[in-house]
């Protein structure tokens, strides 16, 4: 039992120098920017398997909740002007 829990000490120890040196901190874009990507990965994502692949019908069904939400807030605060209080359910 003695020497199993060694083993497994051990092998956390590895696995935990192991993870404490993949990442070295001193290569930073900017203060704070430290990202570094795993080797392999591309410099440029355009036309790599990285590169995301958005659906037109997606982005449009977005624009037009994102424009749905700002008319309902120009109602709300027109309300708000005219009333004097704002009330979250205008039509």
């Amino acid at each position: 039992m003695k020497r199993v829990l060694t083993l497994v000490a051990t092998v956390g120890a590895m696995v935990a120098s192991g993870l404490a040196f993949a990442y070295d901190g001193q290569t930073c874009r900017a203060a704070g920017d430290c990202w570094q990507a795993k080797p392999g990965y591309p410099e440029k994502i355009a036309g790599s398997k990285y590169d995301p692949k958005h659906d037109p019908a997606e982005l449009s069904k977005q624009e037009a909740a994102i424009k749905a939400i700002d008319e309902r807030n120009a109602k709300r605060i027109a309300n708000a002007k005219a009333t004097g209080t704002f009330k979250f359910d205008v039509k």
